[in-house]
């Protein structure tokens, strides 16, 4: 049935874009003018007949009418004899040619491309081939191997210099564990991401069970950097890890998601990362790519109706708080504006936000004239931003207005 539908479909359009490069012509850019004035006499002529039947004009005057018509008809005529009359559109064949050779190629195309035999895929088989793909990883060596190399940046003779002696000074002291936590942080950026995991695993093995879930969050994310994206069984474990100790962490969360996307689960995927999404976590350098992917993600979890939260409008008081603050002593609605403000600290202090959101608490406290946490907090958002010179724009301009600079 699926493909007489087809075929039908196929000859209708291929019906369709032929007949006007077979059809005589018709129309007044495709004919001889000779042609089109035949059209207008003999029209002519069946209007001097009606106007005839219902006595318009006698008897005399029509004859005269059909006459004078008569020799427009004929001389008409003989042009359009000597132009060799109607004639089919130029190209029309070659047309036709190119057509079936398109639609030969598109055939052919889907039989090499498509999978016309390929047979249904029950959820049932997609999750066995799920739990296949999530069996079948390599092991973080493996991984590794395979992994791209990453370009390092290039540093003076001085830095590098520093950067050695770090290294050297991590070797011979591997139980410092400042000095493991500088040189994971150093690996990293320059690149070198199984050393900077390896430094991050010993950070961990140093702290113990003092060791914080963001801890082991960022060792499975460097394992994962490290193994060229993928996220192996050694660095699911850290996942876990850091999951238990903090269920709520977001790092944690969103390599947790990554994870199921990778194995080909969606329908896990989905919901961890729209939490994400919903929470916030805009300062984090993985929510763009959570924002971009969640359409399609959305899609393929059986989810096409979702829509991502709107992150343009900056958090603030709802009409409850407003209304309520109608009827507060200016102490009050100090007092309200204040814990607001706290409770936007807070959530940047822990979960990070936007560049718009650390102006806004910049030129909050600058109203409530606390210009010391102002200054701090000023301080904290340029070392976070440093890196991304529009967003270092929107924190200094806030500063200037607030008049910190």
């Amino acid at each position: 049935m699926f493909w007489i539908i087809c075929a039908a479909l196929a000859g209708v359009v291929a019906i369709a874009i032929a007949a006007p490069l077979l059809r005589r012509r018709g129309v007044a850019g495709d004919e001889p003018a000779a042609a089109y004035d035949l059209r207008v006499y003999r029209d002519q002529l069946r209007e001097v007949d009606r106007d005839q039947e219902r006595g318009v004009i006698d008897a005399g005057d029509a004859e005269r009418l059909r006459v004078e018509i008569g020799r427009k008809v004929l001389a008409a005529d003989r042009v359009l004899q000597a132009s060799g009359g109607p004639r089919r559109v130029n190209g029309g064949i070659a047309a036709l040619a190119v057509l079936a050779v398109v639609l030969a190629g598109t055939f052919a195309l889907y039989q090499r491309l498509g999978q016309p035999e390929h047979p249904d895929q029950p959820i049932a088989r997609r999750i066995a081939e799920a739990q296949a793909r999530y069996d079948a990883r390599p092991t973080q060596e493996q991984a590794e191997a395979k992994a791209p190399d990453r370009a390092a940046p290039a540093l003076s003779a001085e830095d590098m210099a520093l950067i050695e002696r770090l290294r050297q000074a991590a070797g011979q002291r591997p139980d410092d564990l400042q000095g493991q936590e500088l040189l994971a942080r150093y690996e990293q950026a320059l690149g070198n991401l199984v050393a900077a995991k390896q430094a991050q695993s010993r950070v961990v093995a140093l702290k113990g069970a003092r060791a914080t879930a963001q801890d082991y969050a960022e060792l499975a994310d460097l394992a994962a950097r490290a193994a060229g994206g993928i996220i192996t069984a050694e660095a699911e474990a850290a996942i876990n890890r850091a999951g238990t100790l903090d269920p709520k962490n977001p790092l944690a969360r969103f390599l947790a998601g990554y994870l199921q996307v990778q194995s080909g689960r969606p329908d896990r995927a989905f919901p961890i990362w729209a939490a994400l999404l919903a929470e916030g976590h805009r300062a984090e350098p993985w929510h763009a790519f959570v924002r971009s992917s969640i359409g399609d993600l959305a899609w393929f979890a059986g989810r096409p109706d979702y829509v991502p939260p709107d992150e343009t409008a900056l958090p603030g008081p709802d009409a409850d708080a407003l209304a309520a603050a109608e009827d507060m002593t200016p102490e009050q609605r100090r007092a309200m504006v204040q814990g607001m403000v706290q409770g936007l600290e807070n959530r940047l202090a822990t979960q990070g936000g936007t560049p718009e959101e650390w102006a806004r608490l910049i030129g909050s406290l600058a109203v409530l004239e606390d210009r010391d946490r102002a200054g701090a907090i000023l301080a904290e958002a340029r070392s976070r931003f440093a890196s991304t010179p529009e967003a270092l724009a929107t924190v200094n301009a806030a500063a200037k207005q607030a008049g910190l600079e």
